[in-house]
């Protein structure tokens, strides 16, 4: 009895690995989605993904928020492209703000399957966040940057909120304002080599009241990257005050790319 039971198990066990059960069957669900590498932009850190973050998490992505030292964009992109490379397999990166100069040149990266820009830069080869802010368009409200320190700027913690955070709520903006990186001038003189969007699909989020980077010259940078554009309302801070509209244009993304990576 025993023999004709052992003998039993044993090919259930192959039956089951034949058609795709047993082990195969309790692969966790998530493990077919590409995972989500998060990028920030200037004067922040990774912290303010946080809402995005979780909401990200609860849909069963998994997902890396990079810490940027924002010191030179070269750093940076290294910084971004180990995380990639620490991912199991396709990944999404998206990029906030200067996050967006970031993820256009770590893009290129094999592991990468699609773009996704935030109220971000998308340069162009030879561009850097200095050559796409030099020529503002007439009556474009102008960034409280405050004159260089040793190499770093800073935002004036006064007009941070309406600059940068106007709906995100003033405890919050506040202490962005007070826990602000300070971006290095070189950071912003970085100039992209090989832009990501012209060989990876991207889609790109259109912050409509945004007062860092002036909302025309957001629509004006997607249109040229051929991104996929969806728009809100919305400060510069979107990502912080509208998680669920920047995650679900992150799923879009995703599952446009789980596509294309099969």
């Amino acid at each position: 009895m025993f023999k004709s039971s052992k003998f039993v198990s044993i090919a259930m066990s192959a039956a089951l690995l034949a058609t795709g059960g047993g082990a195969a069957a309790a692969t966790p669900a998530n493990a077919a989605k590409p995972s989500i590498v998060l990028v920030h932009g200037g004067f922040v850190d990774g912290s303010g993904w946080e809402g995005v973050y979780k909401i990200l998490k609860k849909d069963g992505y998994e997902v890396t928020i990079v810490q940027n030292p924002t010191i030179s964009l070269a750093d940076d992109v290294a910084v971004t492209k180990r995380a990639i490379a620490a991912q199991p397999g396709p990944v999404v990166l998206v990029g906030h703000s200067y996050g967006g100069v970031v993820i256009t040149e770590a893009g290129n990266h094999d592991k990468v399957a699609g773009l996704v820009y935030i109220a971000a830069f998308a340069p162009d080869k030879g561009e850097s966040v200095n050559t796409l802010i030099k020529d503002p368009q007439p009556g474009a409200p102008v960034p409280p940057i405050l004159p260089p320190q040793d190499g770093f700027l800073l935002l004036d913690k006064a007009k941070f909120a309406a600059s940068f955070a106007a709906d995100v709520n003033s405890d919050t903006a506040a202490f962005m304002a007070n826990s602000q990186v300070p971006w290095g001038v070189d950071a912003l003189g970085g100039a992209v080599s090989d832009p990501a969007w012209k060989s990876k699909p991207s889609w790109y989020l259109v912050a409509a009241d945004d007062k860092m980077i002036p909302p025309p010259a957001q629509r004006l940078m997607s249109k040229r990257a051929g991104a996929t554009v969806v728009e809100t309302g919305g400060s510069h801070a979107v990502y912080v005050s509208k998680p669920q509209a920047v995650a679900e244009l992150i799923e879009q993304a995703a599952s446009n790319a789980k596509v294309a990576a099969k």
